[in-house]
């Protein structure tokens, strides 16, 4: 997974810039003052800082729209270009006013990377460290601000400090980001995917994964592209077929989804347990059982039993699990016949078929099956099939299929639906529960499910819903397997208002938008661009006298041993993103922040002497800055970019990331006014109650993620709203 890794890193420069900037002004506005005599005019002042904040949130409102017609890549691009033409500008600044322009441009610049960094890490990395690679943008960010502050510091101590040299040296590492995005990062492949450039999807995943069979991915990605259906949420026992043969009543051959394999001629029987699921919390139908009241979210209830069942040793071994599962295709009672296939489907199995790709460029041509029949045909022998070669627009060609393992130990399934008359996706993944027996006799209470002596079997809970890779017109027309009219038609009519009212969508708005106003009223945002200032006030001159340093370098030096110790704790989270997981890193470092702001409420209250105050203040402002950035810092950005459904995310995220800069324009511009008003004191006191609500917003309304599909997580968020709304109207 290499390519995904160093894809990140070079987008999370977007951030790294971001950090540089913002240490970068907050050290710069003490010389930036002086020069333009900007003491007595604090509203000057704080239109500086704040311009950035102002330019970002314009362009955040046009930044998902935008990066849905022309692509996540090309509006990276468009960022780096800003940086680098805004540090030219402020580097030259002959008067405040050049210097807020040059402000703006630097913040439409920010406002692109901040909102669709975080979107692009999600689409392109891998399930299992998607968490982890998200939260390189808090690394890069801070980093920035590290290197940022140890230039200002050295810069301090010169006769002169020049705040133009401060701002224009962002123009070097800007070349670079502009080189990175030129000429290295690929396009997401679900941007591709939603556009019907399946070949070029295919390419980057390709190079993302660092393998050639990304069969399972890609149609997944497609499977994304229709969410917000009926879902339900069912449990299924897995065996072999020869197991299940014996021990099954014929009459209830519909009930049973085949899974076949393509590798050692290997196929398995998946059957619905009846009764009450195990997962506690749902019945079979994903209905939301009596106990289900309570203060907290029916939803976060949801996905915590669906974690609590999915172990480490189940969601790590997925793969292993089901190795030959590739292609899965599955259909109950009536199959499909070998007739059903129309004569191009036919004309695959045949070894003088030539692919017409050559013939045409175009990829957009999504007629045929995206499943080889070679992989799904019920009727021939279980032998790994011919390889040949897929028609142009196909998510194999000129491969076997491979396998449709999708990360977090997710399987991806399908199965005819003969009561609907529509192929159905299966989201499978094995529980960790008592079902999950390998070679034993086994009988699970509270199912209907048969005794089997020998072999391997395992229970599986599955999110059901329509497939958006069959269409019912060609069904009628010509009876193929998965297949979907371009996919580009239905992107084309584009994201519109009114999804955003269907009830998972809903729901994450919720989720996302609650969340960042938390984050920026907690004040970190406010604290980053004074905190030289606010060192200043608490005293940290009295720390390094002995240094023979003055009251501005001294404060400078301690930012940059804060945002030092920072990079460490950001490893820690890094590492703990998909281990603990997003919900249970907030609900651990927010009461630690409560803490370090309610010490720096009393340092500020209590007289203390100078060296005890000023190392109380020191103390809290760094413990606050090192556990922020292992939660509430990277945490919001991560869990909006993952809620969403395929179809409307840059729209959704543009709406979250909307709210975080108007959240943030109002911290950091009426930071000075309240630190003349109430006092430090006050202000961390008014920070400590919003992390008091932001902890019971989080343990009430947010969900666990980690390990999850985008795909799966928007299809629970979709079921589990509609229960939860089902559950409030009875």
């Amino acid at each position: 997974m290499s390519g995904a890794v160093l894809v990140a890193l070079a987008a999370a420069i977007g951030n790294f810039l971001q950090g540089w900037d913002n240490a970068t002004i907050a050290g710069s506005i003490l010389y930036i003052k002086r020069e333009f005599k900007l003491e007595s005019e604090p509203t000057i002042e704080g239109l500086i800082v704040a311009m950035s904040l102002i330019g970002a949130t314009v362009v955040t409102t046009c930044s998902g729209s935008l990066s849905d017609w022309l692509g996540r890549r090309p509006m990276l691009i468009i960022s780096s270009l800003l940086y680098f033409l805004s540090s030219l500008v402020m580097l030259w600044s002959p008067t405040v006013y050049i210097l807020l322009f040059a402000r703006l441009l630097d913040g439409l610049g920010i406002g692109l990377a901040v909102t669709l960094v975080p979107l692009y890490i999600s689409e392109t990395a891998p399930t299992e460290i998607r968490g982890l690679l998200n939260t390189l943008p808090q690394f890069t960010g801070s980093a920035g601000m590290f290197f940022s502050y140890c230039m200002v510091f050295a810069m301090s101590l010169t006769n002169a400090p020049s705040w133009r040299l401060m701002l224009g040296v962002l123009s070097i590492p800007s070349l670079i980001y502009i080189a990175l995005t030129l000429f290295f990062l690929p396009e997401s492949p679900r941007w591709l995917v939603s556009k019907g450039r399946m070949l070029e999807a295919k390419k980057v995943l390709q190079r993302l994964r660092g393998r050639e069979d990304v069969t399972g991915e890609m149609a997944l990605l497609v499977e994304g592209l229709g969410v917000g259906g009926d879902t339900a949420i069912e449990e299924y026992i897995i065996g072999p077929a020869n197991e299940f043969s014996n021990a099954e009543d014929p009459s209830a051959a519909n009930e049973q989804i085949k899974l076949y394999g393509t590798a050692e001629g290997l196929s398995w029987i998946a059957k619905p347990v009846t009764g009450q699921s195990s997962i506690g919390l749902l019945s079979r139908k994903g209905s939301i059982i009596a106990n289900q009241s309570g203060l907290v979210d029916p939803l976060v209830k949801l996905f915590g039993s669906v974690h609590e069942k999915f172990t480490e040793t189940g969601s790590m071994r997925g793969s292993a699990l089901f190795p030959h599962f590739g292609s899965m295709f599955s259909v109950g009672g009536n199959q499909l016949r070998n007739e059903d296939w129309d004569e191009e489907s036919a004309a695959r199995e045949g070894d003088d078929y030539v692919s017409d790709a050559a013939a045409d460029d175009s990829d957009d041509n999504l007629q045929s099956p995206l499943i080889s029949r070679q992989a799904t045909s019920v009727d021939r022998d279980m032998a790994a099939p011919t390889q040949g070669s897929m028609r142009q627009g196909s998510l194999v060609q000129g491969e076997a299929s491979g396998n449709t393992g999708i990360g977090g130990g997710w399987q991806l399934a399908w199965k005819w639906s003969e009561k609907d008359g529509v192929v159905k996706r299966i989201y499978l993944h094995e529980e960790g529960g008592p079902g999950s027996r390998r070679g034993s006799l086994i009988s699970l209470p509270g199912g209907d499910v048969p005794t089997l002596t020998d072999g391997e079997i395992v229970q599986a809970a599955a999110l059901v819903s329509q497939s958006a890779l069959y269409n019912k017109e060609l069904m009628h027309q010509q009876p193929v397997g998965p297949a979907m009219i371009h996919p580009s038609e239905t992107a084309a009519k584009g994201p519109s208002w009114s999804d955003l009212f269907e009830p998972g969508v809903k729901h994450a708005l919720i989720v996302g938008v609650g969340i960042q106003i938390l984050q920026q009223f907690s004040g970190i945002n406010g604290v980053l661009y004074y905190t030289p200032q606010i060192l200043e006030q608490a005293g940290v001159g009295y720390l390094l006298s002995n240094l023979g340093l003055g009251s501005t370098s001294a404060s400078f030096l301690i930012s940059c041993v804060t945002t030092l110790l920072m990079l460490p704790c950001i490893a820690v989270a890094m590492r703990l993103m998909d281990i603990s997981g997003r919900r249970t890193l907030l609900l651990t470092t927010i009461p630690v922040l409560i803490v370090a702001l309610l010490i720096l409420v009393v340092g500020s209250l209590v007289e203390f002497n100078s060296s005890v105050n000023a190392f109380i203040s020191t103390l809290s402002v760094i413990v606050y800055f090192c556990c922020f950035v292992m939660g509430f810092g990277p945490i919001p950005n991560i869990l909006c970019s993952e809620i969403f459904p395929t179809r409307i995310r840059g729209l959704c995220i543009a709406i979250c990331a909307l709210t975080f800069w108007i959240c943030d324009i109002i911290v950091t511009y009426s930071l000075p006014v309240m630190l003349n008003s109430v006092g430090l004191g006050g202000v961390f006191g008014m920070y400590a109650i919003v992390c008091i609500i932001a902890w019971v917003f989080v343990f009430l309304k947010v969900p666990e993620t980690k390990g999850m599909p985008l795909e799966v997580i928007t299809e629970f968020f979709s079921v589990g709203a509609k229960q939860a709304e089902a559950v409030s109207g009875s």
